[in-house]
């Protein structure tokens, strides 16, 4: 290879270096930019914030979102978020609101409206349906002094801080922070309604997220499923019921009812003798065997079975809301691995 040609590749290569570093920067200076819008909102947030809370908690139907471009863009997520958190919601786009849509909005609802410059033509007609009928409009606008904020019951205002775009036109800095404030809203609605964990399952069956959230009640076996026995049943009867049912175990229950102990096939192997078949269940079995709550998350009966220093397949599953050491059910390993809880 030639000088030239190794000096040619050297440059090329330092231009391409170049080229990243200027690529990491920009980045960086992006990121920087609207992590420091964030933080501006977040201390300049007071009265208006929780007027607009209190709003949009009082009404008795929707929070309609709406926005034109990038605003409608991010007015769909906020409205999509506000649903899943238990604030019903949907999404109107103002253009189609002037073509009919109109019709899908009461005055049993509120109007999240979006829009960052506060003068978006589209949004004209919404706004005098709003007004018309009295229905509550919640603004988050870029700037105070504009006909969206004038219109508003409430006014969430933006930081007044440049956007990232190095040219300060696309819309990056006030979408991110517009998106921040629609998570705001609905965090701290999801919080004054006491939204649970239980309460967000219902919302998100789907996918590994709703797998996360599958409750042992769910999954677990019930009635004749469960296999239980008494103190002083045999071992040979016992041996039935533990093929029939099929769960590797039987509990042994007293005359109340109450889990008092197990017998498992690994108990079964390591007392193995020539008279297992005539001794009675009480005199092999495990006391005090480990249950849990039917309520509890099937991630946490996985978390149980896998801890400790012998691992287990099954799990006695009882009622908390009775108190009760009653068995209600029984889970086993397979049942949360199918439902695909890992």
């Amino acid at each position: 290879m030639t000088a030239d040609r190794i000096a040619d590749l050297q440059s090329a290569h330092a231009k391409q270096t170049q080229r990243e570093l200027d690529w990491l920067e920009s980045g960086q200076r992006v990121i920087e930019a609207e992590a420091q819008a964030l933080l501006l909102m977040g201390r300049s947030l007071g009265r208006d914030f929780t007027a607009a809370v209190d709003l949009l908690q009082g009404i008795k139907g929707r929070v309609v979102v709406t926005g034109m471009g990038k605003s409608g863009h991010v007015g769909r997520k906020i409205a999509a978020t506000l649903a899943s958190t238990g604030t019903p919601a949907m999404f109107v786009h103002p253009a189609e609101a002037s073509h009919g849509d109109l019709g899908m909005i009461t005055n049993a609802d509120a109007i999240l409206a979006l829009s960052n410059s506060g003068e978006t033509a589209e949004l004209r007609n919404l706004l005098l349906y709003a007004k018309r009928f009295e229905i509550p409009l919640v603004a988050i606008v870029g700037r105070r002094q504009s006909t969206l904020a004038e219109a508003a019951w409430v006014t969430l205002p933006l930081p007044q801080v440049n956007e990232a775009c190095p040219l300060g036109l696309a819309p990056t800095t006030s979408t991110t922070a517009t998106l921040a404030l629609g998570d705001a809203l609905a965090v701290a609605l999801l919080e004054n309604r006491g939204f649970t964990a239980r309460d967000f399952a219902i919302f998100h069956p789907g996918g590994k997220l709703g797998s996360q959230l599958v409750r042992v009640e769910e999954l677990m076996h019930r009635g004749d499923e469960v296999p239980l026995v008494s103190p002083d049943t045999l071992m040979r009867e016992a041996f039935f019921v533990m093929t029939d049912k099929r769960m590797g175990c039987v509990g042994v229950s007293d005359d109340e009812g109450r889990l008092v102990g197990i017998v498992t096939d690994g108990d079964v192997r390591r007392q193995m003798s020539n008279d297992i078949l005539d001794q009675q269940v009480g005199a092999l079995m495990t006391r005090a065997p480990a249950t849990i709550d039917a309520r509890a998350l099937a991630v946490e009966a996985m978390a149980m079975m896998n801890n400790g220093p012998r691992p287990k397949t099954v799990l006695f599953v009882t009622d908390g809301r009775t108190k009760s050491d009653r068995p209600v059910g029984i889970l086993h390993l397979h049942d949360c691995l199918r439902a695909g809880i890992a």
